[in-house]
């Protein structure tokens, strides 16, 4: 009988790696357009956002100020996923201990809760 598989391989691990740092390079990338499009409201505080009146032009600031700490919030994840990489305990379910499905890890990268523990968690 085979032994049931605990953790991923060294090899597996590498590639959710590769994954996670082109994520984490959009991420980045998506964080660094609403940073500039902040400073760029900040700068020009006269020219209102394409003639939005002051209303507007606060609820354009707070969704920027939203999104922008969203990606901070993503990219820290993702972050302590390459940790947990690191540590090879990088996709096993801190609920159940089961390996999370390749699947759901290649969608949901930093993952922590396997589909079942999730669905669990969400019944409560």
């Amino acid at each position: 009988m085979p032994k049931k598989k605990t953790r991923y391989t060294d090899r597996e691990l590498a590639t959710f790696e590769k994954l996670i740092n082109v994520k984490i390079e959009k991420a980045r990338s998506q964080l660094e357009f609403y940073m500039n499009q902040i400073k760029e409201i900040a700068d020009n505080p006269d020219s209102k956002i394409k003639g939005l009146d002051d209303g507007n032009s606060t609820s354009e600031n707070e969704r920027l100020y939203t999104m922008a700490n969203r990606q901070r919030k993503h990219i820290q994840h993702l972050e302590n996923a390459k940790l947990r990489i690191q540590n090879k305990v990088f996709g096993i379910c801190r609920e159940t201990g089961k390996l999370i499905s390749k699947e759901r890890l290649k969608a949901v990268p930093h993952a922590t809760l396997s589909i079942e523990a999730k669905q669990e968690a969400n019944r409560r």
